[in-house]
């Protein structure tokens, strides 16, 4: 049976205020404690400019949700070894194993987080130094080479630890110093420089001040294999020159975090110009302060803009997809001066290589994905590409209508890059994917921070389910999200939503199933693993489950109530 269409309407009526689009732009008022509230209630002006007819927010109209304080960042050092092979300068890279949270099975450089404890060891040690962060990031590195790969460095060269000096190191950070301090480790850091600094932006979940260091270890032949027994970062660990493992990574081989791949590519023009001598490729890759693009694959570099989205996540990835020549904008959702800025940058950094941007996409038609189209033309004009149902929401004309199947070419300056355009609706329809062989741009099909929102005016829960198992299908190399940062392991990923909502899809079920008739108590048995939900949030779902159940005919609306049919 079909639910009866008045009753749909009761409810959104009864709803409205929650579920209607809000304003465009969220003006974040003080608030006790370290949260900010997002009031979406403005004035009319900003509306008819921000706020164009059909364009939803993502937060619903009426609901206040505590907008995150930028998370904290926290110091953490990597070191690029170099070291003279046959045919020029190598570097090396360790496999990140897959269990890892973060970069799980990306080739990186050694390193890790400062500890307290590294401050510590730091003032016992280098007590001297004025600056006590680069103190303790030396101590951290030299802590984490001897636990991760079974060196030392001393006297100007890379030599194996003590084994039993490294099992205490292993088995407690605070034994690096005490070992150091009986003899058995060294505390060698005068070949040790520092090259860059990266602080990751406010997108992550975790946040790091990142200092990269590097040490040349001279020939290749007098530099000992790594000893990775003990430690559980790396499952095995490759030297090569810069220009390999970055052919690789163009090859969709290999993943490289893009900290590490913006220093390969540095390595890749300077080592030729100084003809593989590291000493002067190493003092201008140190002197260069310019602003570094985010590249999560070759030819996908990501823009997080501030938006007004729903927290954790605070930006939206803006992408820009193409290899040197034609390139498009993927949800250019900047509309803050802040946000304009970034993408005028970067479309000034591809006119000035050569490049030049062909157009806007925009995934769909969500508010944080949609930016001030009239002053993002000022950079261009760029014609716009958009599905049917989004190009009725924007307030501008859509040169290009994509429909599912649809290719979007983009000459590069070695090759073509080609993006297959998937409709994917779910979460809001006429939803784009775009996937080729480096991943998927996902929208928000998936989250690299917080979680996808099914709203129950607009959204179809049976929709989105179906088409996150389709997605899962296709086994794209990479994730590249709307929210957050790269998703390193699909599979996983999308194994963890579908089981995730259809346990969610179960449990709404089962509390109409036991005689829960309100829309709140339902909400509360479906969510009793998650108190930590926003409860306004956690209804809306719960409204979209329930929606999703009636138009499969499991269940009804009667009344004030849900119930089987």
């Amino acid at each position: 049976m079909v639910m009866n269409q008045l009753s749909v309407k009761r409810i959104l009526a009864c709803l409205e205020a929650f579920f209607t689009a809000a304003s465009s732009i969220c003006s974040c008022n003080g608030a006790s404690g370290s949260a900010r509230l997002m009031h979406c209630d403005y004035p009319r002006s900003l509306q008819a400019r921000w706020r164009p007819a059909g364009i939803m927010s993502e937060v619903p109209s009426g609901l206040e949700v505590a907008m995150p304080e930028p998370r904290p960042v926290r110091p953490s050092s990597s070191l690029m070894l170099t070291r003279d092979g046959v045919e020029g300068v190598e570097v090396l890279l360790c496999r990140r194993v897959d269990e890892l949270p973060a970069f799980a099975g990306y080739w990186s450089f050694p390193g890790g987080g400062v500890s307290r404890v590294d401050f510590s060891s730091a003032e016992t040690l280098l007590g001297g130094m004025a600056d006590r962060d680069l103190a303790a990031n030396l101590v951290g590195m030299m802590r984490e080479l001897v636990e991760e790969l079974g060196w030392v460095i001393e006297d100007g060269s890379i030599e194996n630890a003590d084994s039993e000096a490294r099992n205490n190191v292993l088995a407690s950070k605070g034994g690096w110093l005490a070992e150091v301090e009986s003899g058995r480790l060294p505390c060698d850091y005068a070949g040790l420089t520092t090259i860059g600094r990266r602080i990751t932006p406010n997108f992550a979940p975790i946040r790091f001040d990142n200092r990269f260091l590097h040490f040349h270890a001279g020939s290749g032949e007098d530099v000992p294999e790594p000893n990775l027994g003990g430690q559980t970062e790396f499952d095995s660990h490759r030297w090569a020159r810069p220009s390999q493992f970055l052919d690789e990574w163009r090859e969709n081989t290999i993943k490289i975090p893009p900290p590490i791949i913006t220093v390969l590519l540095e390595l890749e023009e300077l080592l030729p110009k100084y003809r593989q001598e590291i000493s002067l490729t190493v003092k201008e890759l140190s002197a260069r302060g310019e602003e570094k693009p985010i590249l999560f694959a070759h030819g996908v570099e990501c823009i997080p803009v501030p938006t007004h989205t729903l927290p954790p996540a605070s930006t939206t990835n803006t992408y820009l997809l193409g290899i040197g020549g034609d390139h498009i904008i993927v949800d250019a959702a900047a509309r803050t001066a802040e946000g304009l800025a970034m993408i005028s940058r970067a479309v000034e950094r591809i006119r000035n290589s050569g490049g030049r941007v062909i157009g806007l996409l925009f995934t769909h038609r969500h508010l944080d994905h949609v930016g001030d189209i009239a002053e993002l033309q000022k950079l261009g004009p760029f014609p716009v590409l958009a599905s049917a149902e989004t190009a009725e929401a924007i307030p501008c004309k859509v040169k290009t209508i994509l429909a599912d199947g649809d290719i979007i070419s983009l000459p590069g300056t070695d090759a073509t890059q080609e993006w297959r355009v998937l409709i994917t609706p779910g979460h809001c329809p006429g939803h784009i994917c775009l996937i080729n062989d480096s991943g998927l741009v996902a929208g928000d099909m998936v989250a690299g921070i917080g979680t996808i929102l099914i709203p129950p005016e607009e959204g179809n829960m049976e929709q989105y389910l179906e088409q996150l198992v389709r997605l899962a299908e296709m086994q794209p190399h990479l994730i590249f999200p709307s929210h957050g940062v790269v998703l390193p392991l699909p599979e996983k990923t999308f194994k963890h939503y579908i089981e995730h909502r259809r346990k969610r899809h179960q449990l709404v079920l089962e509390a109409v199933i036991s005689g829960t008739t309100e829309l709140s108590k339902i909400s509360r048995f479906a969510y009793f693993d998650s108190p930590e939900a926003h409860p306004g949030l956690a209804r809306q779902q719960t409204l979209s489950h329930l929606l999703s159940h009636a138009r499969t005919g499991a269940l009804e609306q009667r009344g004030d109530g849900w119930h089987t049919r």
